[in-house]
Parts: C-alpha cells; sequence; structure tokens
C-alpha cells in the first residue's frame, strides 16, 4: 500500500491529490496519515541502524555465534529495554545469524506398513566355522561437508578380521562386499 502513496506523493505536482487517490482507489485521510507518519518512519529506521550496529558488534564478539536469545540477553545486561522480536527482525533484514545445533534427524526411518528384513542367521552370531557367516552393519556420522556413510561387515566367528567398506558420500553406493577388491587389504581366506 505504501508504494501507492509514495507514487501519489511523486505525483501531486502533475495532478490533484484528490483525483490521483479517486484514481487509485485510495482514502485521501489514509495518504494523508501515511504522509504525516513519515518522520516516524525515519526515526524508527534510524533506531534500527543505531540497534543493528549494536547487534553487529556484539554478533562480531561472539566470533559469529551469538543468535537472537544470546543477543537480547546482551542487550537487556546494561539495563536497556528493547523487544526480542525487534532484534529478531533487525537480525533476519541484515542476515545475521547465530550458529546454532541442530537436534538429531535420523536418516533411517522404517516405513511401518513394510514387513521386516528377514533374519538369515536367527539372531546367532556364533559360526562353527569362518566364512559361513557374515554380517554387517552400517552408521552415519555427521561432518562439515554432509552426511558420512560408514558401512562395515565380518566373517563370524573371527570378528578381528573386520574390513570396511569404502568409506561414501552416499548411502546408495554400488560398493557391496562382492564388488570389493580384495586383494591387498588385509583380507584373509580361511583355510
Amino acid at each position: 500500500m505504501s508504494e501507492l502513496y509514495r507514487f501519489i506523493h511523486a505525483e501531486k505536482a502533475n495532478c490533484p491529490i484528490v483525483l490521483l487517490c479517486r484514481v487509485l482507489h485510495v482514502a485521501c485521510s489514509s495518504y494523508y496519515a501515511w504522509r504525516e507518519g513519515e518522520a516516524a518512519r525515519r526515526a524508527r529506521q534510524s533506531a534500527d541502524d543505531a540497534l543493528a550496529h549494536e547487534i553487529t558488534v556484539l554478533h562480531l564478539a561472539s566470533r559469529r555465534t551469538y543468535g537472537v536469545p544470546r543477543i537480547h540477553a546482551e542487550l537487556r545486561r546494561p539495563g536497556r529495554r528493547v523487544n526480542r522480536k525487534r532484534i529478531a527482525r533487525v537480525m533476519r533484514e541484515r542476515n545475521i545469524r547465530g550458529v546454532t545445533r541442530r537436534k538429531h534427524r535420523s536418516l533411517t526411518r522404517p516405513d511401518k506398513k513394510a514387513t521386516p528384513a528377514p533374519d538369515l542367521i536367527s539372531r546367532d552370531f556364533h559360526a562353527d566355522t569362518p566364512g559361513t557367516k557374515l554380517v554387517g552393519d552400517i552408521t552415519y556420522l555427521p561432518t562439515a561437508e554432509g552426511w558420512l556413510y560408514l558401512a562395515c561387515w565380518t566373517w563370524l566367528p573371527a570378528r578381528s578380521s573386520a574390513m570396511p567398506w569404502p568409506i561414501t558420500t552416499v548411502p546408495n553406493s554400488s560398493w557391496t562386499p562382492w564388488t570389493w577388491p580384495m586383494a591387498g587389504v588385509g583380507w584373509r581366506r580361511a583355510v
């Protein structure tokens, strides 16, 4: 709506204000109220700029880690009264962000309707001869570049001969124990 008022204000030298308001379907009183509030808007903008400077100083002093709650606490510490939502708005407008700890998000969400995978070894992790049972697991770790997927498998009962799969950033990698190059990795075949 303020764009219409700005247009009326810019064109008032060429046409009467009443005519511009009638053509644009704007009440004249609304335009005059907007024009009277210009000084208040400028004062609010300059106050926001001063607050943004203080926020930037505190944010840089915290090594760019403080977000809205801590900036709000730091500004209130010397007794200054400032609204938390105003701080959030000023930080959002100037793209000032703190470091947040993300909640742990599980990447594996089982389908409730799907049938579970069959337990082929019936939870019996003992093998009479090495090389008859193969078990494995996969885990993921957060890194600066994204999630790191780590999978490993081992023959039972020789748990000391665990051989990891290649480390990848794609969970659906085409590497399997059968496509992994076994030579030169320290893998021992049971004799």
